[in-house]
């Protein structure tokens, strides 16, 4: 029966040659099959074997073995696993150094996004999700110099590498520290320019006063902003050497007085006074707790002043909880009170203080702002000399630790009821008629869209003070919500002037603060359980009888009773299993 086939099939080959010019000499290889016979006897001597591999070897050796089999699968499948993750992680390290050629400045060439796949868009941010443990180098550090310092040929920082990811912990998800470099106090200090930075385009700022303010179009901002139209809003961010600008406090003949917003005599000298580096933060509407400072070294706590501002609702909690010290002082922590807050929204209040610092300390080089849910946790020269003087850069910020995209973050506050939906897609719309796109590699070197603006590291130059000016015209005019507003109004910047901000990753920002609760949440959470060991009552504890595996219990305790005998511990009422309860 088999002969028919392979007949047929050696003609077809026969055909073929005779086509293609060939003899029929060759002859085509005839298959030959194993009889049933064969096979039934194979399978014979198989089933004769496996008793005897059970005999010789034993079940549990035969199943050791087959465990061990399996290891080794594992351990290739592994190791194939392992390379693959280098080949993506060295694609990725090519890529920044592909970027890093174009570009002069060493925070622009620093870290880049690697490529990371998405089923919902193929070009938006979600293909450029940076992993914050990827290991990557900074760039020469002893070729940076600072104006009027001498620094040695060799950075501590300069070989610093992040470690590897940590490996995977289901009980330990979300956002995570990763470690930072930085320079011991006395070495950041001498890294301090001794001249400011040179301002790109922009050398004179002036600011708009109006006494009357009035509002003009229907969604023109506030009176403490100044009601800017669209049309002063367009011509502010055509970005030109001497300029004039809305930037709140439009009222009063200087920032604090008599502007709404206002700031006691005594404070406003204070605040007039020169400073090299402030630290700010801001509480409102009683929203937090008061978060001291740690690891502040003493020649910070000598030069650098820390400012906390408050509202009277704020000031008035401290006072009856006997946190506020004399002199409006709570540990480092100068309280400067405010009267007259412009905004009924106790975090769009707190926007002032953030995005206007500049205004408010007029005769300051640089300052860390810091909201008030954050513990400040490292020295601030050394955050200074971190992520501005070691990077070249006049204004820094992280980005978010999840989100780059604005359109993404816009449906995150609305999923989180951060703010009314209307009012987001109405900021939305208006950005997406200006021209703004979903976040894409188009975009690279810029690393993200949004920030995670809960620390803003900056020099006080015409440049850093009018993007903060601008930024909070969008705030002061759209939602108080400032993640959505910050990449439009840097990419108009970035359009017309020379200049870039170091948008440095969100686990590193977590290094140098401690984020906590709001106070709201605080005071819902249950209180820990106290830690009390409790020990079980004399009776309880000699009831329990533990038998051995494979032996009967021992009838001891019974014949004791029978005869009489009594072993209870005898415990005074003073003695200290009383006690422990």
């Amino acid at each position: 029966m088999t002969g028919g086939p392979l007949g047929l099939r050696t003609g077809s080959y026969g055909s073929l040659q005779q086509q293609n010019g060939f003899s029929n000499y060759q002859s085509t290889p005839v298959l030959v099959r194993k009889s049933s016979k064969l096979l039934l006897s194979s399978s014979r001597e198989k089933e004769k074997l496996r008793p005897l591999l059970c005999r010789f070897f034993g079940r549990r050796k035969v199943a050791m073995l087959l465990l061990v089999f399996l290891a080794l699968l594992v351990f290739v499948f592994g190791s194939f696993t392992v390379n693959k993750e280098n080949v993506n992680l060295s694609i990725t390290h090519h890529i920044e150094n592909f970027i890093a050629v174009g570009e002069e400045t060493s925070f622009n060439s620093r870290t880049f996004p690697g490529m990371k796949k998405n089923s919902s868009r193929s070009d938006t941010s979600s293909d450029l999700f940076l992993r914050h443990h990827q290991r990557h180098f900074h760039p020469k550090l002893s070729t940076i110099r600072v104006p009027g310092k001498t620094h040695p040929s060799f950075h501590h920082c300069e070989k610093f590498a992040f470690p590897p990811p940590p490996p995977a912990n289901p009980k330990r998800i979300g956002p995570r520290p990763c470690p930072v470099c930085y320079l011991p106090v006395e070495q950041a200090v001498d890294m301090m320019p001794s001249f400011p930075s040179v301002s790109p385009v922009v050398q004179n700022l002036t600011y708009m006063h109006d006494e009357n303010p009035t509002s003009t179009e229907l969604f023109g901002g506030s009176e403490f902003g100044g009601y800017p139209t669209l049309k002063q809003r367009e011509d502010s961010f055509d970005i030109k050497e001497s300029m004039t600008v809305h930037c709140g406090f439009v009222k009063g003949s200087k920032p604090g007085y008599q502007t709404g917003f206002d700031i006691d005599e005594a404070d406003l000298k204070e605040l007039e006074q020169f400073h090299e580096v402030i630290v700010a933060s801001a509480i409102f509407g009683n929203y937090d707790i008061v978060q001291q400072p740690k690891n502040v070294s003493d020649l910070a706590r000598k030069n650098v002043p820390f400012y906390m501002f408050i509202d009277e609702e704020t000031e008035t909690y401290l006072k009856n909880s006997s946190v506020l010290e004399s002199g409006n002082r709570i540990g480092l922590w100068r309280i400067i009170v405010v009267h007259n807050i412009p905004y009924n929204d106790s975090r769009r209040n707190g926007k002032i203080p953030k995005l206007l610092l500049h205004r408010i300390f007029p005769n300051v080089r640089y300052s860390i702002w810091i909201d008030g849910k954050l513990e400040l946790v490292v020295d601030p020269y050394q955050i200074l000399e971190r992520f501005l003087w070691r990077e070249n850069a006049t204004f820094a910020i992280s980005r978010h630790y999840r989100r780059y995209d604005v359109f993404e973050e816009a449906e995150a506050n609305k999923a989180a009821g951060k703010y009314t939906n209307a009012s987001i897609d109405k900021q939305i719309e208006f950005y997406r008629k200006e021209g703004l796109k979903p976040y894409s590699k188009a975009k690279l070197p810029i690393t993200s869209d949004v920030p995670e603006g809960c620390a803003i590291i900056r020099e006080h130059i015409p440049i850093t003070n009018l993007f903060t000016c601008l930024w909070f015209n969008e705030v002061d005019r759209f939602t108080s919500r400032d993640q959505l507003s910050f990449s439009m109004v840097r990419d108009k910047i970035m359009a017309k002037a020379d200049w870039n901000i170091n948008m440095f990753e969100d686990c590193e920002r977590r290094n140098f603060v401690i984020q906590t609760y709001h106070r709201d949440v605080l005071e819902q959470m249950p209180p820990p359980p106290p830690a009390v060991r409790l020990f079980k009552p004399v009776s309880m504890r000699e009831n329990i009888v533990r038998t051995p595996i494979g032996k009967k219990a021992s009838t001891r305790r019974g014949r004791e009773r029978k005869s009489g005998s009594k072993r209870h511990r005898k415990v005074n009422a003073g003695g200290r299993y009383n006690n422990s309860f």
